[in-house]
């Protein structure tokens, strides 16, 4: 049975109280965020780095940017993966939860912005609930969902790559989950004057 008084009363840690603190009123912070992840599965599927950078005002925030990996060594171990990518990267590297804090601290109440954004907000999820922490509370917006709702398409699907294409945004030469953020930033902004988001 579901003891909800120790929920209501569960002592969360200092930095998801200040998170939960933030949500007093609506932001007007976008983030646009991509992982890059091992798969869509919560349960068994790890994040192996982030990249998030600001949307305010109708333009990209270039100093608002957040970007780390996680060194998933033990997963790469048991699945045969190579981890030069790791090593070699001059990237900022944190554990999952170092990692975790820093973003959570980083987007504060901004609206999330990615590509299929559900399965990222699911992965960062079930990290959260490692560390004792309650689920994230930002809105979130796909823009792939954008797209589809624009266009008034229902019935395929559009990678971030087609997206790109159809909106005629340069998408080469993309190494790193902030590259991928850079180009829904700028997916995002076109979208939201088309659909009227403010």
């Amino acid at each position: 049975m579901f003891d909800w008084i120790k929920h209501i009363n569960k002592e969360y840690p200092e930095f998801w109280k200040k998170y939960l603190s933030k949500f007093d009123h609506r932001s007007k912070r976008f983030i646009t965020l991509n992982l890059e992840i091992s798969g869509n599965d919560p349960q068994k599927d790890v994040i192996f780095s982030f990249g998030g950078i600001g949307v305010f005002n109708n333009a990209i925030v270039v100093g608002d940017s957040f970007e780390v990996i996680i060194p998933q060594y033990k997963y790469l171990h048991d699945n045969g993966l190579d981890n030069e990518f790791i090593i070699e990267s001059k990237q900022d590297k944190l554990s999952e939860n170092q990692a975790i804090e820093a973003f959570v601290n980083y987007i504060g109440n901004a609206v999330l912005v990615g590509h299929r954004i559900h399965h990222d907000v699911d992965l960062i999820n079930e990290a959260l609930e490692k560390l004792g922490c309650g689920r994230l509370k930002n809105e979130a917006l796909d823009i792939e969902i954008m797209h589809r709702k624009l266009n008034d398409i229902t019935d395929r699907q559009f990678s971030l790559d087609e997206l790109a294409q159809f909106y005629k945004i340069p998408s080469a030469d993309r190494m790193t989950a902030i590259d991928d953020a850079y180009i829904m930033a700028l997916l995002f902004l076109k979208l939201k004057s088309r659909l009227g988001i403010n």
